[in-house]
């Protein structure tokens, strides 16, 4: 093993982890190289895997063969599925997918309300203890009432709960960034507000309530201003975004449905505003929103198509070329929040799990690779570096490149 991978492994992990790491290298030599580096697993706490009930995008084993492509050795998978978990019953469907098919750690979440309806409850208390949390992601949950109770449930059961916020009276038919490309190209945009308005309101609940909160995908400059304050005044928050939003704006889009997710890639000063925050400590974490969909429902164009990108297997490349490689963000920070800091959030075991990485590998990225189903990629083209060679979960195998 290089000296460069036993550096990378004790400032990151210690001893176990490098005796662990030590024995696999002893065992599979192609992999003692001095141009790798050892990275330890990376955690996304917001993927959709689609399984059960959409398996034509993706499924629990593509799913997570794609997120050990990438590095991933942990995922946490959002509940707009069907049967949706609302209930243990219901749940338990996709445990037994999870159990049976996945590759690496796969942690659902709870649904907040039934059906993500935003009408009822969902039976909490009885999904607590088999969850990494309680999110209806996909919706806001538009009622104040029904936040409240659901943050002081979760509250009572020592649970996140974790927000898609989007207010649905400020959407009006929107489908990008209410920006300059919505305004050249006669396109309905999305206002900012739609997503900060609602989290400001959700700040309000957990002043009220002490709930632990987690706010999902944030992509606007007032939402890292409110989110920052919150902090500063000692509420328990803590907020993802994800590399599209840090290394794209509006001026990238064209007209292409592989452009299209929700929230939508915002204005430049946004996407500057996402970066301080992430410097600054404001965004705890980096989670990919890895969103499959067929081709046919990607096909459509910005008005049409789908909501959602896949970039589970590009996310790491893309960070690592675009914000550590100028000299943006240090390659230790860049491991803090796609590893550390979600898995001390959502309470999430490490062990011994670990990728291998060719940092000095370049290539352009090409969907026609991608392990997941989805294919549906911003980044389709881009030249990159950084290859991930192998990765070990449970201390296996479960990954390597061809």
């Amino acid at each position: 093993m290089t000296q460069e991978m036993k550096t990378r492994m004790a400032s990151s992990q210690g001893s176990v982890f490098a005796n662990a790491v030590s024995a696999f290298i002893s065992r599979f030599p192609q992999f003692n190289s001095p141009a790798f580096v050892v990275f330890p697993g990376f955690c996304d706490v917001h993927v959709h895997f689609r399984e059960p009930g959409f398996s034509y995008k993706e499924t629990i084993f593509s799913g997570s063969r794609a997120a050990a492509r990438g590095g991933y050795t942990a995922v946490c998978t959002m509940p707009n599925l069907n049967p949706v978990p609302d209930s243990i019953e219901s749940l338990n469907a996709q445990l037994n997918l999870i159990e049976k098919d996945a590759c690496i750690h796969v942690y659902p979440y709870g649904a907040i309300t039934r059906g993500e309806k935003g009408e009822e409850l969902a039976d909490l208390a009885a999904m607590a203890d088999k969850v990494c949390g309680f999110s209806d992601d996909g919706r806001g949950v538009q009622s104040r009432d029904m936040m409240k109770n659901a943050m002081l449930e979760a509250k009572r059961l020592g649970k996140l709960i974790v927000a898609h916020c989007e207010d649905n009276s400020l959407l009006h038919g929107g489908y990008i960034h209410q920006g300059s490309y919505a305004k050249a190209h006669g396109h309905r945009g999305i206002c900012s507000e739609s997503e900060w308005g609602q989290i400001a309101r959700d700040l309000d609940l957990v002043r009220e309530t002490g709930c632990s909160y987690h706010v999902c995908h944030i992509s606007t400059k007032e939402s890292v201003d409110l989110i920052r304050k919150a902090k500063a005044e000692g509420l328990d928050v803590t907020c993802e975004t994800g590399p599209h939003y840090l290394v794209m704006d509006d001026s990238f889009l064209a007209e292409d449905g592989r452009f299209k997710m929700n929230p939508p890639i915002r204005d430049k000063s946004d996407r500057e505003a996402l970066v301080e925050g992430l410097l600054d400590g404001t965004i705890d974490m980096i989670a990919t929103d890895h969103a499959p969909h067929s081709a046919e429902e990607k096909g459509k164009g910005l008005e049409k198509s789908a909501f959602g990108v896949v970039g589970i297997e590009t996310a790491f490349p893309i960070l690592y070329t675009c914000l550590v490689k100028p000299g943006i963000l240090s390659m230790e920070k860049l491991v803090e929040v796609l590893c550390e800091n979600p898995r001390k959030r959502f309470h999430l075991p490490l062990g011994t799990d670990f990728s291998i990485w060719d940092l000095d590998a370049q290539y352009e990225i090409d969907p026609k690779d991608f392990l997941s189903m989805g294919k549906a990629s911003p980044f389709t083209g881009w030249n990159v570096f950084g290859k991930c060679m192998g990765t070990v979960c449970h201390g296996k195998l479960v990954y390597e490149a061809k």
